[in-house]
């Protein structure tokens, strides 16, 4: 239903602005509003434009979209390039939530999805589910026939905060030893002849790129003479195709040569072939809770250690800014000579 507000001006005039609000399963799916110099104005547009809204199609019965087909056309329509997002999106489409009406969607059922997560993962997990069906939904609702307030995000968000079901990602700081490296070190020479985890190992502890990105680079993208290389289709949530060159470190380099030249990749191998192998040498060798992405952390940590700027270390990492290098560069304070 339309209201005529009665709103004062800075120059002191008087305007009156129709708000039309509409409500369908307890839920907003339209709202749009107007100013005008007289109430009689107003509240003839409100009439107006209530009667046109009736033969348009948000008085309409929608037919029944579930969410699992909403995330389906995402994924089709815009192939996210993140592997955990499209992990995570996946299996969102496996469970319960995926089954109900995008158009009927309700605080109480992203609460109670976020329940059931809760048995399975950590809160900083389960907060996961939440920001990428709001992100799907939302991007969606420029696409298909989607009426939902997205507010009900905002409402359960603060719920589930509130109780301790949801929370932020805690920064990892952990950073392989001595012992430990030697002894991955040691079961990849012996063990790994098809694929050479051990170059694979040190080259992203000496370059600081994520094992995705090392399977990414091509013999065309290294600059011998400067020992640069670039780097394509970066990780970023706003932008794609985003490229930069960065700094190859002399071991990095030395790693790069005796590459045998059997593709247009350095690497040519599949990265969650090499997060598995790195995964499982762990799991064998007993080492607690040490991850192939920790080696990026180990990367930058030492770049800092052998008194780099952080403009010095950004010519390696990439990274962007000092407020997302800063988590990566785990120093122990007791290093310090001052």
């Amino acid at each position: 239903m339309a209201s005529i507000t009665k709103r004062l001006k800075a120059d002191g005039s008087i305007i009156y602005d129709a708000s039309i609000k509409i409500r369908k399963h307890s839920q907003i799916v339209h709202r749009e509003k107007k100013s005008f110099s007289k109430r009689k104005l107003a509240k003839d547009w409100a009439i107006r434009r209530e009667l046109e809204l009736q033969e348009q199609t948000i008085y309409k019965k929608k037919d029944y979209l579930p969410i699992k087909k909403v995330i389906a056309s995402y994924l089709k329509e815009f192939s996210p390039s993140g592997r955990s997002k499209n992990f995570d999106l996946n299996k969102l489409m496996t469970r319960d939530i995926a089954k109900i009406d995008v158009n009927k969607l309700n605080e109480r059922d992203l609460i109670r999805h976020i329940r059931i997560r809760n048995t399975e993962c950590q809160p900083q997990t389960a907060t996961n589910d939440l920001i990428w069906l709001n992100g799907v939904i939302k991007t969606m609702s420029g696409i298909l026939d989607i009426s939902v307030d997205l507010t009900i995000f905002d409402k359960a968000r603060e719920i589930l905060r509130t109780e301790g079901l949801i929370a932020k990602s805690s920064h990892r700081d952990r950073r392989p030893t001595k012992e430990e490296l030697w002894q991955l070190s040691r079961y990849f020479y012996d063990t790994q002849k098809t694929i050479p985890m051990l170059h694979i190992m040190w080259f992203a502890i000496y370059s600081a790129r994520r094992e995705s990105e090392i399977m990414r680079l091509e013999w065309n993208d290294i600059n011998h003479d400067n020992k640069t290389c670039l780097l394509k289709n970066m990780k970023d949530p706003r932008k794609k195709g985003i490229k930069k060159r960065f700094k190859l470190s002399k071991s990095a380099y030395k790693i790069v040569i005796k590459q045998p030249k059997i593709d247009k990749k350095i690497f040519p191998y599949n990265a969650r072939t090499i997060s598995t192998y790195f995964t499982n040498a762990c799991r064998l060798l007993n080492i607690k809770d040490l991850r192939m992405h920790d080696l990026r952390h180990e990367a930058t940590s030492r770049l800092f250690e052998r008194g780099l700027s952080i403009v010095e270390v950004q010519q390696v990492t990439l990274h962007s800014s000092w407020n997302t290098l800063k988590r990566y560069a785990n120093l122990d304070p007791g290093d310090l000579d001052i």
